[in-house]
């Protein structure tokens, strides 16, 4: 048995490109960092980020393109996928990247009752599910008599 899956949480480094190929198939193309922070053995702070190379296609790609911006925060998941090329000097180049399948937007929407979003879509099928949270009021834990 075999699993090629990846979770991320973290921010969008660059405002989406949407493009759609010849065939007409929607593809966007945006990049997320991911950071981790950590105290070394001399008790200092250290941070390192990591950078994601994400390629949504169909439907997600149109939301993508339509929802998301520089900064925003997501969580992402999909599968791996290194695509290889030859450059115009005859170099083999390789590119790792997540092909997305699941998208939710955690940023705080101004006007949407300051609720996120899931966007799922099957890689297999143009279907892509929209899960609008509720209009139930948020539970507070200090609340909960238990």
């Amino acid at each position: 048995m075999d699993l090629n899956k990846v979770m991320i949480i973290g921010n969008v480094t660059r405002d989406p490109e949407a493009k759609t190929t010849p065939q007409g198939t929607n593809v966007t193309s945006f990049s997320i960092a991911t950071n981790m922070v950590w105290t070394d053995k001399n008790g200092t702070k250290q941070e390192k980020a990591e950078f994601h190379n994400i390629v949504a296609w169909r439907k997600l790609a149109e939301i993508c393109a339509q929802y998301l911006k520089k900064g925003s925060k997501i969580y992402l998941e999909g599968r791996l996928q290194t695509r290889s090329w030859d450059d115009p000097s005859g170099v083999k180049k390789y590119r790792t990247e997540i092909i997305a399948e699941n998208m939710i937007m955690l940023d705080r929407a101004q006007g949407a009752n300051n609720q996120s979003a899931n966007f799922n879509t099957n890689s297999d099928t143009d279907s892509t599910q929209v899960e609008a949270p509720s209009d139930e009021e948020e539970i507070n834990v200090d609340e909960i008599p238990f």
